[in-house]
């Protein structure tokens, strides 16, 4: 039997060391790798042989192999996960801006699952989940024990199907029930008004496929319903913003800068990873023939902005809001963002299923590290007039989250201005400071204090000017 178990490990051990060699020239693509741990690899299939041959019941082995790899890739950060065929369809449709379930951005700690942000406009958003809820029941199955990818796939099913979550929340004594009806998820990327005459308010919700030419759709309405088309002043809102493709964001920061302006770099091992990305269009248009932002109004590089930001901005929407307060195209205001400032590189393994790998950092302009820290804004301006924000978590409470790279996670944001605080409470329903309980913030509504605060800041900017 030991024999028997030693030629199955050796064995094993070719076949991962060809993998192994072969995913290190083709997706990897160094030249120097780095000699196989032998030794390692062996204990790894001395564990193999053993479940092979004593788990109490028959495991296939592709099963093994792929719990294998996703921990492997679970165990590094956050964000690098395997993505078996169903996860790996679901990536591809939600960078589409459509794809059935509840609408919430998940991570897991401690076996739980763990809200991120739930999306505006979806039924998560409406049935009140919020950042930072554990979820850690799914109908009556516990969610402890199951990967990331078993509990999305769980959470999503097709429209009009219920699905119950137990979740347990900062500042409630029991767990709480929440039924949600499943729905197709559609989110709508870009969304404008205008706030008053001269005043236009431009939020992304998400950076998908279509958000650059939705932009450009939005401010050209936007001006287009202004007296002799043009704005004194615009207000873009990336709160709640969970991310999205990064060209997205290139483009979007490119509508407002001049043309050849740095808008982020990466830096990581490989020399793939090292890339710096301009405000041009062969960094924002990803294949597309004609420029789309030709077609943005006269006088968009140039209107005074306010850019609002909190700890749900992450990911592109950072590299955004970055890009634009190093260039001082805009002034940001709101609070901390998240600070996810780390790239994913998906790459097949097959037809049907990939790894999502963290390559590199992300850089500001003027090369702040967004990871683990995220955006400070020019301007702190808590959700309320009585200094309160409901209580998010960010990339550095995540266990295994990626270091900052040039700054300590720890130290604490530079002291920036802030909005004084009234003790007026009339524009808020937490005057008691009780956040848990606060039903979700209506973004541009007339409670919306941040956005006032950009408003008000706007005008003076106008007095300033003349």
């Amino acid at each position: 039997m030991r024999s028997k178990l030693q030629q199955i490990g050796l064995v094993f051990v070719g076949l991962i060391a060809g993998v192994m060699l072969s995913v290190n020239y083709s997706a990897i693509a160094q030249k120097d790798s780095a000699p196989l741990p032998i030794e390692e690899l062996r204990s790894f299939t001395d564990v193999f042989s053993a479940i092979k041959q004593g788990y109490v019941e028959p495991v296939d082995d592709k099963q093994l192999i792929t719990h294998a790899i996703s921990g492997m890739l679970a165990n590094l950060d956050p964000h690098s996960a395997y993505l078996d065929a169903d996860a790996f369809k679901d990536l591809q449709v939600s960078t589409q801006g459509e794809f059935g379930g509840l609408g919430i951005e998940v991570g897991m700690e401690d076996g739980l699952v763990k809200v991120v942000s739930p999306i505006e406009d979806t039924p998560a958003y409406r049935a009140g989940i919020k950042s930072g809820d554990l979820i850690f029941k799914l109908d009556d199955t516990p969610v402890k024990g199951m990967t990331l990818n078993d509990a999305v796939k769980k959470m999503r099913g097709k429209p009009k199907t219920s699905i119950r979550l137990t979740i347990l929340r900062k500042g409630e004594t029991k767990p709480l029930e929440i039924t949600i009806e499943r729905d197709k998820v559609k989110v709508q990327s870009v969304k404008s008004k205008s706030l008053e005459p001269g005043y236009g308010y431009l939020r992304v919700t998400q950076f998908q496929e279509e958000t650059i030419a939705d932009v450009v759709k939005h401010l050209d309405k936007l001006y287009k319903e202004e007296k002799g088309g043009s704005l004194k002043g615009l207000v873009l809102d990336l709160r709640n913003d969970p991310g999205g493709l990064l060209h997205g964001a290139v483009g979007v920061a490119a509508a407002f800068l001049p043309q050849g302006s740095v808008v982020v770099t990466t830096d990581g091992r490989v020399e793939d990873a090292k890339r710096k990305y301009t405000a041009s269009p062969e960094d924002y248009l990803r294949g597309q023939r004609e420029d789309i932002l030709k077609k943005l109004p006269e006088g968009v590089r140039n209107v005074p902005m306010i850019v609002l930001v909190n700890a749900g901005s992450a990911s592109a929407s950072e590299i955004v809001a970055g890009a634009l307060q190093d260039h001082k195209r805009a002034v940001v205001m709101g609070t901390q963002t998240f600070g996810k400032g780390s790239v994913q590189t998906v790459l097949p393994l097959s037809a049907k299923t990939a790894i999502k790998l963290t390559t590199a950092r992300y850089y500001t302009p003027n090369g702040r590290s967004i990871q683990a820290k995220g955006i400070t804004p020019d301007i702190i301006v808590e959700e309320t007039a009585n200094g309160g924000s409901r209580e998010r978590m960010r990339e550095a409470d995540l266990e295994r989250h990626l270091s900052n790279g040039k700054e300590k996670d720890e130290e604490k944001p530079a002291a920036v201005p802030k909005i004084d605080k009234s003790k007026s409470k009339t524009n808020s329903k937490e005057g008691d400071g009780d956040e848990a309980h606060a039903a979700p913030l209506e973004f541009a509504s007339k409670n919306d204090y941040q956005l006032t605060q950009a408003m008000n800041l706007l005008k003076a900017l106008q007095v300033i000017k003349k």
